[in-house]
């Protein structure tokens, strides 16, 4: 009776046969639970071999390829190659043409490995080479030309650089004296150099795996996998950097060669391993070593099926028991007859006739058995390759965050063979790719360079910043200058004192707010507010005057009625966000709007005076106006409120400005030399004189050419928020025209003046978000990305925030140190009051500008508060503060 009933293995003979190989050979048929405990084990091994801690421990060494980026059709020229790792060597000539077809010729010429070279000393093994590439080149007709060489060298190598690997250990009956813990690439370019009529330069070396994925990749996208199943076995994939401990970075993905031969070596696989693994292990050159490779690359197999039937024979269950020369002959089946013996559709022929040149004189039983046994065997080798290969393609897809993963593996070795030119036309493409991104690289770096601003170029604005500071507080000069110094009339800071109701209008953007905010003194101070935002419309913001004052009085109509205070007649401040002339504290006239208004009639008059004829026309309530306020005094104020020290205001967000109190004495503009003033800077201005032009970059000068203010507020629109999205938006579009973008496509989107908002920038450089997250965000504007795509719109992003926050510090290290030498002290202890989304909401603009304040004005001690609603419970302080000294100043 047979009991074997596999469909996969037909019973066409009698069941003794099929009994006794299923008898032998039970543990190597694997159920589909068994498999998924291998897929399993080979998933904690992976994560094992990626950590820095744990993979000087791991059998799968997960061994950063320092390939991180596949093909992308653009590559050409013309490349040399070497394939070092099999049954021969193999020099090749590759030319590769970007002519829209993604096309490649490939020329090579076979060389055999002796086992003396392989087995003698590193330096002839590497002659050997240099002289076969020699020998290749001189019949090609290549020694004339200078040709980069990619380096296929197919064993488990450490690689710090793309062009050099140190060797781990030797595999594939290779054992050079000399090389194990050596720089292979440099040993190949010392031999290279003995030959002086060749210039080659060897620019990437990469695991034959690698190179098959390469190959694969080149003529399809989707390849991010390489399989080598064959005289070897192993595979590669493009993990992502944040997962791999053993390179710095976090940025993009690189190919891992797994070198999985090793898995089981600390025995994470002797309850799946036979007897016969055992023996064939033993009586191999490594015993103890590349176990699992042992089990399914062709190497092993023959010499798997040869001991099994050996035992067999002396069992007397095979060729009546007689063992010829050839079962006792290590080497003697290889896997050639494996995979012939076990072509089911061709009968016994096959089997008959290798048994036979064998000496073995089969009976058709014993045929039928062999076969047998030849199928489990290589069944088992399918069966384990797939469950590691699943564990690979289960962590892609969940890398990538997806329910099902579309993907392409490519594939080379005899077992499984569909590329006949991969892994060395492999190691071509990673010197093709690597030309290309060199390429791209010093273009992207040209792009990106008027950004990276150096310390000298930075304390060069920090003076000039400081001139014009200067400029801005003395009477001859101020007309002139681009920063205003404008005296705002709050002469005072919160004492813990005020108390009382006070209204609060914040103006600055797109949306409008009234408050209500109740301030209590004593012990038990605290300042409670009530709040309602109104929307500004686009056509209100840029219509008239009238439109624009009528509209805030209806908004303030609403609220008043919403609290049920419209009867009242409560002291109200107004954060008025934008550039005014005060002659004192409730008077402020509009030098000229920012931020997209652009309201007619407004300009050069007194918007108090205008609120209050827009009042006075609605004829429902009335207001004591005490004080016009812009925010960034009212962020000065509240963290003034909070810490006596705080005497400079900074809002870093969809604008840029800054206050600080400044001496009286020092204020020409104003009557008075006794006590302080708050000075509103205004130093959106800075460099409308051209001071800065040499800072500017092509990208500044076409946003501010497409601005509603072209020519006016240069060194705000180089550093707020409003206009950064924009810069990035102009960079992409420039870098895309180059070919270095989204495959050189220009998408309708990408041509639209304000798609990139400031928010992306920032959601993009967050440390907490993988590159697939960051594609998303690009998805969603309509720019189809790749990964590396991604990496560079996230470095775009990155320059163009640096430098908005290096330029924002290198401006407040002028005022912190004017601060400081208006005190006359050595050293300055100051806090900084600070509001704006930009500032609050970017990964890394805040840490940047407090990095740059301190390098530029290292004597002062700058601690950097947060505001906790400038714009309204700042307006509402100042305007307590301003009736506290009005009521000082009657008594």
């Amino acid at each position: 009776q047979c009991h074997f009933l596999d469909p996969l293995f037909p019973c066409n003979s009698t069941g003794l046969y099929f009994d006794c190989v299923d008898r032998y050979l039970y543990h190597m048929r694997l159920s589909d639970d068994v498999l998924l405990d291998v897929m399993g084990r080979f998933r904690a091994e992976m994560v094992k071999g990626l950590g820095r801690d744990t993979n000087p421990t791991a059998t799968v060494k997960m061994l950063p390829s320092l390939v991180r980026s596949l093909p992308d059709g653009s590559e050409k020229g013309d490349f040399l190659a070497v394939d070092l790792g099999g049954s021969q060597f193999r020099a090749l000539e590759v030319k590769v043409f970007n002519d829209g077809k993604q096309s490649s010729q490939l020329e090579s010429k076979f060389y055999p490995t002796p086992k003396e070279v392989i087995q003698g000393s590193g330096a002839e093994l590497f002659s050997y080479v240099a002289d076969c590439l020699s020998d290749f080149m001189e019949s090609r007709n290549l020694k004339h030309k200078k040709l980069p060489l990619g380096f296929t060298f197919s064993f488990p190598c450490k690689q710090n650089k793309l062009e050099e690997g140190v060797l781990l250990s030797w595999t594939k009956h290779f054992k050079a004296r000399g090389v194990q813990g050596t720089d292979v690439a440099s040993s190949l370019r010392k031999a290279l150099q003995k030959h002086k009529d060749i210039d080659v330069d060897v620019l990437a070396m990469v695991n034959d795996t690698v190179g098959t994925m390469m190959t694969c990749g080149y003529d399809d996208p989707r390849c991010e996998v390489g399989l080598i199943i064959g005289t070897g076995t192993n595979a590669c994939y493009m993990e992502d950097m944040r997962h791999i401990d053993l390179v710095e970075g976090d940025e993009g993905r690189m190919c891992i060669n797994t070198e999985w031969g090793a898995f089981g070596d600390d025995g994470a696989l002797d309850d799946l391993r036979t007897e016969f693994d055992r023996e064939l292990d033993l009586g191999s050159l490594n015993p103890g070593k590349q176990l699992f490779e042992k089990m399914i690359s062709s190497l092993y197999l023959g010499e798997l099926v040869r001991l099994i039937l050996l035992k067999m024979t002396k069992e007397g269950l095979l060729f009546n028991g007689k063992v010829s020369a050839a079962l006792l002959t290590k080497g003697k089946i290889e896997m050639k007859h494996v995979s012939a013996m076990e072509k089911y559709k061709e009968g016994l022929s096959n089997t008959k006739e290798i048994l036979t040149e064998l000496n073995l004189f089969p009976s058709e039983d014993d045929c039928i058995a062999v076969q047998h046994v030849c199928t489990i065997v290589s069944f088992r080798s399918a069966n384990l390759c797939a469950a590691a290969l699943a564990a690979i393609l289960t962590r892609l897809r969940e890398n990538k965050k997806l329910l099902r993963l579309r993907t392409t593996v490519g594939i080379d070795g005899g077992l499984y063979k569909t590329h006949p030119q991969g892994s060395a036309k492999g190691a071509a493409m990673v010197t093709a790719v690597a030309y290309r991104l060199a390429a791209q690289r010093k273009q992207i770096d040209a792009v990106l360079a008027p950004f990276l601003l150096s310390l000298e170029t930075l304390r060069d604005v920090k003076n000039k910043m400081r001139t014009e500071l200067e400029y801005g507080l003395k009477r001859e000069t101020q007309d002139r200058a681009t920063v205003k110094m404008l005296p705002t009339y709050v002469c005072g800071t919160p004492d813990g004192t005020e108390n009382g109701k006070y209204l609060a209008l914040d103006l600055g953007g797109t949306n409008f707010r009234v408050l209500l905010v109740k301030i209590r003194s004593g012990r038990r101070r605290s300042v409670r507010m009530y709040n309602k935002i109104f929307a500004i419309p686009l056509e209100i913001m840029q219509g008239t005057g009238e439109e624009l004052f009528d509209h805030i009085v209806q908004c303030i109509a609403d609220f008043l009625e919403y609290m049920g205070i419209k009867g009242a007649r409560l002291p109200l401040g107004f954060t008025f966000s934008f550039p005014c002339r005060q002659a004192s504290i409730g008077k402020g006239t509009l030098v000229g709007w920012t931020k997209g208004f652009k309201a007619t009639d407004c300009e050069g008059e007194d918007v108090v005076d205008m609120l209050r004829e827009a009042i006075r026309r609605r004829n429902e309530f009335d207001l004591d106006i005490v004080a016009v306020v812009n925010d960034t005094v009212g962020t000065m104020m509240t963290c003034g409120y909070e810490d006596p020290n705080c005497e400079i205001g900074l809002i870093a967000g969809t604008g840029s400005n800054v206050c600080y109190m400044e001496d009286m004495k020092n204020i020409e503009i104003v009557e008075g030399n006794e006590g302080k003033m708050c000075i509103n800077t205004e130093w959106g201005g800075f460099g409308d004189n051209g001071c800065i032009d040499n800072i500017r970059t092509k990208y500044d000068k076409e946003v501010d050419e497409g601005s509603l203010n072209a020519g006016k507020q240069r060194y705000e629109k180089m550093t707020s928020g409003m206009y950064l999205g924009e810069i990035v938006r102009q960079i992409l579009i420039d870098l895309t025209k180059q070919g270095l973008l989204f495959r050189g496509q220009i998408s309708e989107s990408l041509r639209k003046r304000g798609i990139f908002e400031t928010k992306f920038l920032s959601q993009i450089e967050s440390d907490r978000l993988a590159l697939l997250q960051v594609r998303r965000i690009l998805q969603q504007l309509g720019l189809d990305s790749t990964c590396e795509d991604s990496i560079i719109v996230k470095e775009v992003c990155g320059a163009v925030s640096r430098r908005a926050a290096q330029l924002c510090g290198a401006g407040l290290a002028a005022i912190v140190e004017k601060k400081r030498e208006n005190r006359g002290v050595e050293h300055l202890q100051i806090t900084v009051g600070v509001d704006g989304t930009l500032y609050k909401l970017h990964p890394h603009f805040s840490r940047i500008l407090q990095e740059t304040v301190k390098e530029l004005a290292p004597r002062c001690d700058v601690t950097f508060m947060l505001s906790e609603d400038g714009s309204g419970k700042g307006a509402a302080l100042i305007t307590a503060v301003a009736k506290r000294l009005h009521n000082i100043g009657q008594k």
